[in-house]
């Protein structure tokens, strides 16, 4: 199964994101096979504000077993985070 993650940081929340990010990123590189798409969400100055990620796990519970362990949430970086089933049909210009 493919979603779709929309996950934004709190207010004020850059500084420990930034703080944060290298634990995220380790975690990412180990979820590599997962992974389709990643990368930060920025605001109108070109500044992080969140996540969107495209990742693809056998199931639901596996998405939810990553997020209770991303560091993000552990941290209490991201405040909201939206997840939507996805059909990736073209990655990286390859059907």
């Amino acid at each position: 199964m493919q979603f779709l993650i929309r996950a934004y940081d709190g207010e004020g929340k850059l500084d420990k994101r930034m703080e944060v990010r290298p634990r995220h990123l380790e975690g990412m590189k180990a979820l590599s096979s997962h992974i389709i798409s990643a990368g930060g969400l920025l605001d109108e100055e070109g500044k992080m504000k969140g996540s969107a990620l495209i990742m693809d796990f056998e199931s639901r519970k596996e998405l939810d077993d990553y997020l209770a362990n991303e560091p993000y949430v552990v941290e209490h970086v991201w405040e909201k985070i939206e997840v939507e089933a996805i059909n990736v049909v073209i990655a990286n210009g390859k059907a």
